[in-house]
């Protein structure tokens, strides 16, 4: 039996029989116990837990036993951040939930063939949260719906939720390779080359956009208590039923990239086939119905048809790959064939061309200047004049903005970032100088010294090589500095304590 994923807002109506069947599912896991490892609460401490923000929030009290010691330590805090593990690891996540939900589904005489619905955002007034989700009340009782939770803000931190499309993007799709570098240029499409990493401190392109994205402006924020909303945090993200919606949709975009007409295809290094345990570390294992465990490894996730599922619409959202529109916004030509060659290059050089001093963010509008190294950013403006001349298989340089050790305490935020505003103009009004939005997901655990963190906080990596290009056309690519622009969607408290430990420009050689 092939498990078909439909979109939520495709299936007919509000309670179409997937989502109200998923409901039945959430409330039969939300009644066992926390120690119960097809439990609710279970689950979302497989992702991550922080017991004094749980317990603050209402998930956890004095009453609930604990697992057992070989139970915390074989299944919670295990989720993969930062890390080229972040993809294969939630889809196993997904189909370990999958399957638990299945099996209480088929328990209450539900279909055989139940599969979780995605959310995909992207699509025209589908940006809102799904009305399921948004009421207390469901066909089967009145201010119990297993759907809804209480914390949940949204952008505007008013219990209203949706995605705003200005905020978002499916950029990542158009990364070529899978890997990318922790050294300033492209973190790639899945992330970086790490070992097991419950919160890495670099993302992939896909992890930043849309997942982290989605995540912080869903959960949002409580003004009053300063508190996360469940989405807007790692260790509660798991609590929240629309959570699985979300990464679904993650999951399908990982297909949409593999089917892209650049995509180099994800990692064969043995490291990354095998997972972890090959090198000593921890496993991926995930509790499955009837008391059984599912150990698996990411080589083990690549394959869809494999593990017996698909997804209702793999299509590209792009008419066109994005190094081929590149090419053309410079005035190029080239041959399909050319642009996969390109793409499947490895980067020749990353090197760093300029960088601002610490800063921290506060207010409303934030700005930053990052003085250039002039020899190196002139090598930015001979590749683009180099290629416009005698075009090759190798595309020019490609430019990164990089927030480094971004600290702090409130997860929930979101800034969009922008490059050489002018002076009293509103950036708002100039989306083409856009470099692109993030949320700090994931930033306050990044931010603390413990046994398993630094304490180095998180790193954005944004690629602006649309911008330089521009500015290049344009006559206007200064050789000595950058301007920075940080516009956070809501002003920044002195209390988040957040601050940047600096602002880098990186130059990628292809």
């Amino acid at each position: 039996m092939v498990f078909t994923r439909k979109n939520v807002w495709q299936l007919g109506d509000t309670w179409a029989d997937p989502i109200l069947w998923y409901a039945r599912g959430v409330k039969a896991m939300k009644a066992r116990a926390l120690n119960d490892p097809t439990g609710w609460r279970f689950f979302g401490a497989i992702h991550g837990i922080d017991r004094t923000l749980w317990t603050r929030l209402g998930y956890l009290s004095e009453q609930d036993h604990m697992p057992s010691k070989h139970d915390l330590q074989t299944y919670w805090n295990q989720c993969q951040h930062g890390s080229w593990y972040f993809l294969p690891w939630h889809r196993g996540y997904l189909l370990a939930l999958e399957a638990v939900i299945r099996d209480a589904v088929v328990q209450a005489g539900g279909p055989k063939d139940w599969a979780l619905p995605y959310w995909n955002y992207f699509k025209p007034d589908q940006n809102k949260l799904p009305p399921a989700f948004a009421s207390k009340d469901w066909p089967d009782g009145t201010g119990d719906n297993p759907l809804f939770v209480e914390q949940r803000y949204g952008p505007d931190n008013n219990g209203t939720v949706f995605v705003p499309m200005d905020q978002v993007d499916e950029n990542a799709l158009g990364d070529a390779r899978f890997v990318g570098g922790a050294d300033g240029g492209s973190p790639g499409f899945g992330g970086v080359n790490t070992g097991f990493s419950h919160g890495g401190n670099i993302h992939g392109g896909i992890e930043t956009q849309p997942h982290d994205m989605v995540h912080g402006l869903v959960g949002g924020g409580n003004p009053d208590t300063n508190l996360p909303g469940l989405m807007s945090d790692p260790d509660t993200a798991g609590l929240d039923p629309i959570f699985y919606l979300h990464h679904a949709n993650i999951d399908r975009l990982w297909e949409v990239w593999n089917e892209t007409p650049t995509s180099t295809g994800d990692p064969t290094a043995s490291k990354w086939v095998k997972g972890p345990a090959s090198i000593g570390e921890h496993a991926f294992v995930l509790p499955m119905p009837g008391g059984k465990s599912w150990t698996y490894t990411p080589g083990e996730m690549k394959s869809l048809s494999e593990l017996g599922y698909q997804y209702d619409d793999v299509s590209s959202p792009f008419a066109k790959p994005q190094m081929v529109k590149r090419l053309e916004r410079l005035g190029v030509a080239v041959a399909a064939a050319d642009v996969r060659s390109a793409a499947m290059a490895e980067p020749k050089s990353t090197e760093l061309i300029g960088a601002s001093g610490s800063l921290r963010v506060t207010g409303s509008d934030i700005r930053a200047s990052v003085a250039l190294d002039r020899s190196v950013q002139s090598k930015v403006t001979s590749s683009l004049k180099g290629f416009a001349a005698a075009p090759t298989q190798s595309a020019p340089d490609r430019v990164f903005l990089n927030l480094e050790n971004v600290r702090g305490l409130s997860d929930a935020t979101t800034f969009n970032v922008y490059i050489n505003v002018p002076d009293g103009d509103d950036p708002a009004q100039h989306p083409e100088l856009k470099a692109g939005s993030i949320a700090l997901f994931g930033m306050r655990k990044a931010s603390a010294a413990d046994d398993k963190h630094a304490g180095d906080g998180l790193t954005f990596v944004l690629e602006i090589t649309r911008i330089i290009d521009a500015l290049h056309l344009a006559g206007t690519l200064s050789p000595d500095q950058l301007h920075v622009r940080l516009v956070p969607r809501q002003p920044v408290p002195d209390a988040a304590q957040i601050s940047i430990g600096r602002i880098s420009v990186f130059r990628q050689s292809p």
